[in-house]
């Protein structure tokens, strides 16, 4: 159950709808070469996010995804979707450096056209369900206007004291 002193249920009057880097950077515990959005560009508090990601050939993952053939993996897609989710529930709660919104389930992911180096990808994200610390999200990527994959996300909020190494998240 969350604690509600810690959660912020009044929008501050100069709540911001855009973030760059160094916002996402304070949100979100991941770095390079895991950190797979790099602005934000519009959110609305509770209900979506929309954040955009630079492919570049400096991926890392490009090295072997494929040689000569440089394609984004369709699984680093669906976590940038849960990188947005996961900014947008974050920015909710004071005591965000002590938690983690973990994934619990991918369901209905669908690949429609291959992600390329100089692709920037526009990830929209919605909320269909949050309800204290778990919820679902609905994940929508595209190239301009063309879709290029789609999944909703399962994922829970977590403490980071219950998700220690050696220890299991659940």
């Amino acid at each position: 159950m969350t604690d509600s002193t810690h959660l912020v249920t009044e929008a501050p009057a100069t709540a911001k709808t855009t973030l760059d880097i160094n916002d996402i950077l304070h949100i979100l515990p991941h770095r390079f070469p895991f950190l797979l959005i790099d602005r934000v560009i519009d959110l609305v508090r509770k209900q979506r996010i929309v954040a955009i990601k630079n492919v570049s050939i400096n991926e890392p993952f490009f090295a072997g995804h494929f040689p000569n053939m440089p394609i984004m993996p369709g699984v680093l897609i669906v976590e940038a979707m849960a990188q947005a989710g996961g900014v947008l529930l974050l920015t909710e709660y004071e005591d965000r450096n002590e938690k983690l919104v973990l994934f619990t389930g991918i369901e209905r992911a669908r690949f429609r056209r291959p992600v390329v180096p100089g692709d920037q990808l526009r990830i929209e994200v919605q909320v269909k369900v949050w309800r204290g610390t778990a919820g679902r999200m609905e994940g929508k990527a595209y190239v301009g206007d063309k879709l290029v994959a789609e999944a909703n996300v399962s994922c829970r909020l977590v403490d980071r004291s219950r998700t220690a190494p050696g220890q299991a998240a659940e």
